[in-house]
């Protein structure tokens, strides 16, 4: 888990788009990402980002309110088609090559997922943002973000949060006795319940030996760093040795 990645995944939520406001995007949040990326294309790093959509709507939550949960997620996804544009646009102004793709076809602002096409973009080192998900009712965008990096033979998937520097044993805004892991194993998360993603997303990675780094997006270049394989958050891997389970 050293040394810079040849081809990258990165996982942004809605939320890490926000900056400080309580809704929508941040041009300033945008652009420092952005810049951080372009960054690290220009140290010939392949990158992929699949984006999240909670900065404007949850669809698990908006079905707690009585509308059908499949309809609920189709509109999330939409919801990560306006954050990865936004991104697109960023990284566009700093020169960097882009192609937006998404699970649901909408040919007008984005190409449809396509895997071979993913892979080619990312061998000419263009930028591909994944929006839409996965295109399926259910599924998180951190299961795309997986089921992406899978696809497209990434290295790691790099798992940007937002304001949390890393994985716990405990919720560190309510524990202040909380305990950061620096690595851990996929079993210990999935036995744990640790907030790394969601079990599906995680069953996937240590299925297919596919490594997370769970880092703040926060952090001072903190995308850069990761990209860079630089020491950062915590690691998640199948090597027991490399990630011993802490004993309570």
């Amino acid at each position: 888990m050293t040394g810079r990645y040849r081809r990258a995944l990165v996982k942004l939520s809605g939320e890490a788009l926000m900056g400080t406001r309580p809704f929508g995007i941040d041009a300033a949040t945008v652009n420092l990402i952005a810049g951080q990326i372009a960054r690290a294309v220009s140290d010939d790093i392949e990158v992929g980002v699949v984006v999240g959509g909670g900065n404007f709507w949850r669809g698990a939550q908006v079905a707690e309110t009585g509308m059908d949960r499949a309809t609920a997620d189709y509109a999330g996804m939409l919801a990560t088609v306006m954050n990865g544009l936004a991104l697109q646009d960023a990284l566009e102004k700093l020169g960097i090559v882009v192609r937006t793709q998404t699970a649901l076809a909408m040919s007008s602002v984005a190409e449809p997922y396509i895997r071979r096409r993913a892979i080619r973009h990312l061998e000419k080192k263009r930028v591909v943002i994944f929006a839409a998900g996965t295109g399926n009712p259910y599924m998180t965008t951190d299961t795309a973000a997986a089921l992406r990096a899978i696809e497209v033979d990434c290295e790691v998937l790099l798992m940007a949060k937002n304001g949390v520097d890393g994985v716990y044993d405990a919720d560190p805004a309510k524990d202040p006795n909380a305990t950061k892991f620096e690595h851990l194993t996929y079993l210990d998360a999935l036995q744990r319940r640790l907030q790394v993603m969601d079990s599906t997303a995680l069953s996937l990675c240590m299925e297919n030996h596919l490594p997370i780094v769970v880092f703040d997006v926060l952090a001072p270049d903190g995308i850069l760093r990761a990209l860079r394989g630089e020491r950062i958050g915590s690691v998640v891997s199948a090597d027991a040795a490399a990630a011993p389970i802490r004993t309570l």
